[in-house]
């Protein structure tokens, strides 16, 4: 109440002012199109009234929430903009009529892309007119820019839409082939090709759903280097695999021994998932007219019998060295002065290793992975949701950074018996907002009594939605459903995306022939980490030497290194994944 009555109160001390301004811009006009403000820190309502030049009543009109919170940080406000004013008055964003071209002050985040969409133009066009940005913008810079009378305002992130540059030769056809988008989607969405049709250079607005396999690079549609598609220059190479069989283990002579212990999980078994991968991903390459000369080891997870391997000097003459799997045994192989020059990939584990020389992490790092998080919460959570952080004894520094992000957000703490009380969550969420939750934990009892609760608490009468910065193995526990996770949409970023495809898809036919069975994570990750490496070190000759090609993608992982401390190398790509219903959508930011 206290919220509303301080509204209340300065509506009557300002209201000479809201008659004048309504006098201005006539109330009862119906919105030729809106806009989207967030509110920012300090700001007040006076001011956002003031920079789009309406009334308090019609900004309440569409935004009824204000009357009952009051004007509140982060919140999304629907700016509804008139005839009589085209565009948002917005005080940064600056354009100069001269003749038939305009005068526009290059403002924070602004590219050129976005700039040719909003004029009506294409960015070679804009670049023609201002030879100076050819290297890029650059804030508070003054360039030339068509005249337009309806200028087509793009919000800071529009998250139905993404936007595509029209490439040289590209017509409709291609166009479909490539995004899945068709013509009259296109045309739909982009009522200026009826006049002008595709032109190269042109920017064309899709639905965010249909993009292909293609990223998002600010905030424009670009595509992945195929290195399968690209000119090879080394056709011959040598591999060596480490992996810990644990082969003297097995008790060969006994058939039910062997069977018991190939059947769990275990050392063994996600050694021979992943070996699957490898030799997939080899036979992959040698398609391409790429021969690679494979050796592979059993560690048997001792650090003696690497000992033993590596004073064989049998590593020292490889293009790279895969594995081993475990952190501990990988940090010892490359902490040996012999093997300084050769390219390690740490290829399965999410533990961090050590960064020596030629070190390559190939498995993106959980702090990436929740820094990447906090960015896309950070845009999706306001004021006008109600924010449940639930976080687990292990994962506090999380929960206090969360907190430093959303700091009017409610904290549930899970029981020592690691559950979740079942009345404290039902009083906690409510019908008369969005409930967006926040689940930190790594314990899979906390998992299970957590989304069961929150699965059970979503109902028409209440919205539930649940992400979390950090998907651990936890949740791939077989009890754990699909039906269940698409039921709060549950979001999350990860280095690795499910496969869903088809039997009779080539790749997984390919795979069940030659292996009689579908590929599981382990064996997708070993095919995606050693084909890509193989592709790399036939495209530069020297794995090193190709990491600046950019994002590479393949079945299920992507790969865009950067140069990491001591002349090491670190993954950085990263999916942010969605279920709805019985599906894994990826949300491309």
């Amino acid at each position: 109440m206290g919220i509303v009555f301080a509204i209340q109160s300065f509506m009557k001390k300002n209201l000479l002012f809201f008659l004048l301004l309504g006098t201005f811009l006539g109330f009862g006009q119906t919105p030729e199109r809106f806009a989207s403000h967030r509110v920012k820190k300090g700001e007040t309502l006076t001011e956002i009234l003031a920079l789009y030049k309406i009334s308090e009543e019609q900004l309440l009109e569409y935004n009824p929430l204000l009357e009952r919170v009051g004007i509140k940080r982060k919140m999304s406000l629907r700016i509804p903009i008139f005839t009589t004013s085209s565009k948002p008055q917005v005080l940064s964003r600056t354009a100069t009529k001269t003749s038939s071209y305009s005068a526009h002050q290059v403002v924070p985040k602004e590219t050129k892309w976005r700039l040719a969409y909003e004029y009506g133009m294409t960015v070679k066009e804009l670049d023609s007119l201002n030879p100076q940005i050819a290297e890029g913008l650059k804030i508070g810079q003054e360039i030339r820019v068509r005249n337009q009378d309806l200028r087509a305002v793009l919000p800071e992130k529009d998250s139905l839409f993404n936007y595509y540059k029209v490439l040289p030769a590209e017509g409709y056809y291609r166009i479909e082939k490539k995004l899945g988008v068709s013509q009259r989607v296109l045309d739909s969405l982009n009522p200026s090709l009826t006049e002008t049709g595709l032109q190269v250079g042109m920017i064309l607005r899709i639905p965010d759903s249909l993009s292909g396999r293609l990223k998002i690079e600010n905030d424009l549609l670009v595509e992945r280097v195929n290195l399968l598609d690209s000119t090879l220059l080394k056709k011959k190479m040598k591999l060596a695999v480490l992996l810990p069989f644990k082969a003297n283990e097995i008790e060969f002579d006994s058939i039910e021994d062997t069977k018991r212990t190939l059947e769990a999980r275990n050392l063994h078994t996600i050694s021979i998932d992943f070996y699957t991968g490898v030799l997939f991903a080899l036979e992959q390459a040698a398609q391409k007219g790429i021969e690679v000369e494979l050796t592979t080891f059993d560690t048997q997870n001792q650090l003696s019998k690497l000992g033993e391997i590596v004073e064989s000097k049998a590593l020292e003459d490889q293009d790279f060295i895969l594995g081993p799997l475990i952190p501990y045994n990988f940090d010892f192989v490359s902490s040996q002065p012999s093997l300084k020059k050769i390219p390690k990939i740490a290829p399965l584990s999410t533990r961090s290793v050590a960064f020596r020389k030629n070190v390559v992490q190939s498995v993106t790092e959980e702090k990436d992975l929740r820094a990447k998080m906090y960015e896309y919460l950070e845009r999706q959570l306001d004021t006008t949701q109600n924010v449940v952080i639930v976080a687990d004894s292990t994962n506090r520094k999380t929960e206090k950074e969360l907190q430093k992000r959303f700091p009017w957000a409610i904290k549930i703490r899970p029981e020592k018996a690691d559950y979740i009380l079942p009345e404290l969550v039902d009083s906690l969420l409510i019908d008369s907002l969005p409930n967006k939750i926040i689940l930190e934990t790594q314990s899979f009892p906390i998992i299970a009594s957590a989304l069961s609760q929150f699965s059970a608490q979503n109902t028409k009468n209440r919205d539930v939605q649940v992400f979390t910065t950090y998907r651990s193995n936890a949740y791939d526990n077989e009890n754990l459903t699909r039906k269940t996770l698409g039921t709060i949409q549950f979001t999350y970023p990860t280095g690795f995306k499910p496969l869903d495809k088809p039997l009779d898809d080539a790749f997984v036919s390919g795979y069940i022939t030659a292996f009689g069975k579908s590929p599981n994570k382990e064996a997708l990750r070993a095919y995606d980490v050693v084909l890509d490496a193989v592709l790399r070190t036939a495209y530069a000759e020297e794995l090193q030497q190709s990491l600046e090609v950019g994002e590479t993608e393949y079945q299920s992982n992507r790969f865009y290194y950067r140069e990491n401390e001591n002349e090491s190398f670190l993954n950085q790509a990263l999916y942010l994944l969605q279920h709805q219903g019985y599906e894994i959508i990826e949300i491309k930011e």
